[in-house]
């Protein structure tokens, strides 16, 4: 049996669930855990567990603490870099409710004992790495900006709502966007690369994405005039878009804008006015479930 060591946000190390589940599941094997305090702790964590011969790691947390657990195993060497696997811990996993890993802790954790480690894509954007995904503009914006009360009330769909209510009266970016196929270039509002399906608490950004197809699937919202809010809407739940909904599939694309841009990267904010994404097909071994949706079967 594999023994798995948990790199454990700090903030959910008090949690009864946690504990009774990382207790029940010593069970099957051993679990070695690992609290995180502040920033860069992560990293220094994920340092330590390739020296101590650590095999395979899991990331407890929200998609923050996946998202910081992938940017520095992508920081380790490939024939050193260990698995990953997932207790979700944060209140929207978006990634792990789309990849289907269990929510309960207990099951979660059997999963990473005993589930089979597949290779997935990464994104690098510049420095930075990105397993799920990451929005730009106005939409980096829109999960600081919605009230605590809204998302409780409507969930994920306070993000569309308040985003777009928002967005009626937001200046746009003016930027170019570089595909192998050719140059885009307009004026956007929000505009997302996904690696992975969902995001801003279960809004399903990319439908039809994969994690194992050395892809990504761009998704843009260009500037539209407040008459069009029910079109726009329209386009939004469209998989092939439309006229202010564009949605693209590439191995990498290049953002060019003239100012600075906010942009979320699983929920680490970075701000840059040209950045650079590129998928890494294959980069991680990732434990998921044997039927994940997120995994094109003939990939």
């Amino acid at each position: 049996m594999t023994t798995i060591r948990v790199l454990l946000n700090g903030k959910k190390a008090g949690l009864a669930s946690v504990r009774e589940g990382i207790t029940a599941a010593r069970r099957h094997g051993a679990v070695e855990v690992r609290t995180s305090f502040e920033g860069g702790d992560v990293a220094r964590q994920v340092r330590e567990a390739v020296k101590d011969g650590c095999t395979r790691l899991v990331a407890g947390g929200g998609d923050g603490t996946v998202n910081e657990a992938v940017d520095a195993l992508m920081q380790i060497d490939p024939l050193h870099r260990p698995e990953l696997a997932i207790l979700p811990l944060g209140t929207a996993n978006d990634f792990a409710s789309a990849a289907e890993v269990p929510l309960d802790t207990y099951a979660a954790l059997v999963l990473a004992q005993q589930g089979r480690a597949v290779a997935v894509d990464v994104v690098a954007a510049n420095e930075h790495h990105f397993i799920n995904v990451a929005s730009g503009g106005f939409g980096a914006q829109i999960t600081a900006t919605t009230p605590v009360a809204l998302k409780n009330f409507l969930g994920g769909g306070a993000y569309t709502l308040t985003g777009l209510v928002q967005a009626v009266g937001f200046t746009p970016y003016q930027g170019a966007l570089r595909l192998p196929d050719g140059d885009l270039a307009g004026e956007v509002v929000v505009g997302a690369a996904c690696n992975g399906r969902q995001a801003g608490g279960g809004q399903k950004l990319a439908p039809a994405a994969y994690i194992n197809d050395g892809l990504m699937d761009l998704v843009a919202l260009l500037h539209f005039p407040p008459e069009a809010m029910a079109q726009v809407m329209q386009e939004i739940l469209a998989e092939e878009g439309g006229e202010y909904v564009k949605r693209l599939r590439a191995p990498w694309a290049e953002w060019h804008c003239e100012q600075v841009m906010p942009i979320n990267l699983d929920g680490e904010p970075i701000e840059q006015a040209r950045v650079r994404l590129e998928v890494r097909p294959g980069a991680l071994k990732m434990v998921l479930p044997q039927a994940c949706p997120l995994l094109k079967p003939d990939a």
